[in-house]
């Protein structure tokens, strides 16, 4: 039976529960694979538009903890082959994976960027975001500039729910450039598509290689059969 929308992103499947390449497409659900082969399952969101794109889609604060602590696992195994000595989290969604993946680096604390000013922010410390979710909302993002000495010099990692257009990853770069830092990787509990790859090639190319995923998923676009498939863009 389809699973209704409070179930999904509650339970980590044993791998091959779900068939990954129906020959009939998807259609209300995506299974996502850690990289040990076991599941997430994803619900299928219909872009706005003409209805004929859509993506797989996770709320990290919807999921249970079993869901985030896998994810949390994956994404700090991707990140330990760099060292980071500051992990930062981007805002909302990314917050609490930040904090799961310091702490299994073994660091005491983690650096949250925000979008909510405080009276000692600087604008000048601050960019532009929107995402796929909200493209009409844009808001902006802030670096506390009482942070600023625990990252400069430093081997920072940025991290975030899901990378999409690249819009969200694109402002988290200006940012920290606009403060001095270039972090040597990025680490998103999901890689959706591969948009986001030309976003982040015009600012920082040699990123590529290092923006990691404890899952993937693909964008989808509908078949004539009623199906949902992968597409390129």
């Amino acid at each position: 039976m389809p699973l209704a929308p409070h179930q999904f992103w509650q339970t980590v499947y044993p791998a091959g529960t779900f068939d990954a390449a129906p020959v009939d497409g998807f259609s209300d659900l995506y299974p996502a694979s850690l990289p040990d082969g076991r599941q997430i399952a994803l619900p299928v969101r219909i872009l706005p538009g003409d209805g004929s794109r859509a993506v797989a889609s996770i709320i990290v604060n919807q999921a249970s903890f079993a869901v985030e602590d896998a994810l949390s696992d994956a994404m700090a195994l991707h990140a330990e082959a760099y060292r980071p000595e500051v992990v930062i989290g981007v805002p909302t969604l990314g917050l609490p994976l930040a904090n799961g993946v310091a702490r299994r680096l073994g660091h005491e604390r983690m650096v949250a960027l925000g979008t909510s000013r405080k009276f000692w922010y600087s604008d000048e410390l601050s960019e532009p975001m929107s995402s796929i979710t909200s493209p009409e909302h844009a808001k902006r993002l802030y670096v506390d500039p009482r942070m600023l000495p625990l990252l400069e010099g430093r081997r920072v990692l940025v991290v975030d729910d899901v990378i999409s257009s690249g819009t969200s990853m694109l402002a988290v770069l200006k940012l920290l450039e606009k403060a001095g830092i270039r972090p040597v990787a990025a680490v998103f509990a999901m890689l959706q598509g591969d948009v986001w790859r030309t976003a982040i090639g015009e600012q920082n190319a040699s990123l590529i290689p290092h923006i990691h995923g404890a899952i993937r998923s693909p964008r989808l676009g509908l078949g004539h059969d009623g199906g949902w498939r992968p597409i390129a863009s």
